[in-house]
């Protein structure tokens, strides 16, 4: 445990010395901010017009979190593209694999590190519901909240275990970039697509899509223990995919 919590202190630090992460730290927080400004414009329109057609609709979070997990398809690739890749492309991997460090525990390390840098984001994001409960009274729906930040800290986690994953299997942080980008659209987008057409097995296809399980639940404010399986599960599949590549590195 010594050993990830090192790495991930590591890789935690170095995000701040990153311009790619304050980069993706910027893009993500003006889109949020873009669409908190959004959100309180057409909650004042409401306010306003609220004697004419009832009481304005409470502020809804939904749509700040939904972004930021979209967000998150185009930016997390850019993140995870250096965790192990860049490693082999140095030549440190070598060193890496020579020191006292289990193979699983150096992958783990820098999704951890990666994780708690994301989470530091989403605590900068806690600033919008804050803002949107102040306005309203009694206040927006907590529960609702609450499952949809629940939410946001699943997807990341998820997305930057498949980015560590397939980081792991490539030399070339751009090969890397790019095929981490094709999975994410696949899993958030296209798996999805022919549950519309098929007859029969179409739920397969619907349980497999990641906008399904976040969007048309954890950020409505629902929560299934499908959902927090898949996500776990992709969790799992990713940190997995990453040990046994950097082990058969070893090993070649």
């Amino acid at each position: 445990m010594r050993n990830i919590w090192v790495i991930a202190r590591r890789e935690y630090n170095h995000f701040f010395a990153s311009p790619i992460a304050y980069v993706v730290s910027f893009v993500i927080l003006l889109t949020l901010g873009i669409i908190f400004g959004l959100t309180i414009l057409i909650y004042s329109q409401n306010s306003l017009n609220g004697g004419f057609g009832g009481p304005p609709p409470a502020p809804d979070i939904s749509g700040i979190t939904g972004t930021y997990v979209f967000l998150l398809v185009l930016t997390v690739p850019a993140l995870t593209m250096r965790l192990v890749a860049d490693e082999t492309r140095m030549g440190t991997m070598e060193l890496l694999l020579t020191a006292p460090v289990r193979d699983w525990e150096l992958v783990v390390g820098k999704w951890l590190g990666s994780f708690l840098f994301m989470l530091t984001l989403i605590a900068v994001t806690l600033i919008y519901p804050l803002v949107l409960n102040s306005l309203e009274t009694p206040g927006i729906d907590q529960s609702q909240m609450m499952t949809a930040y629940l939410g946001m800290i699943l997807a990341t986690a998820a997305f930057l275990a498949v980015g560590v994953g397939v980081s792991s299997l490539f030399s070339n942080q751009f090969a890397a970039f790019f095929v981490t980008l094709a999975v994410f659209v696949i899993l958030w987008w296209l798996v999805g697509f022919p549950a519309q057409y098929v007859q029969s097995g179409g739920d397969i296809f619907t349980y497999l899509s990641m906008q399904d399980h976040f969007s048309n639940s954890l950020n409505t404010g629902v929560i299934n223990l499908s959902d927090i399986v898949y996500f776990l599960s992709l969790i799992a599949l990713g940190l997995f995919t990453g040990s046994a590549a950097v082990e058969a590195r070893r090993w070649s």
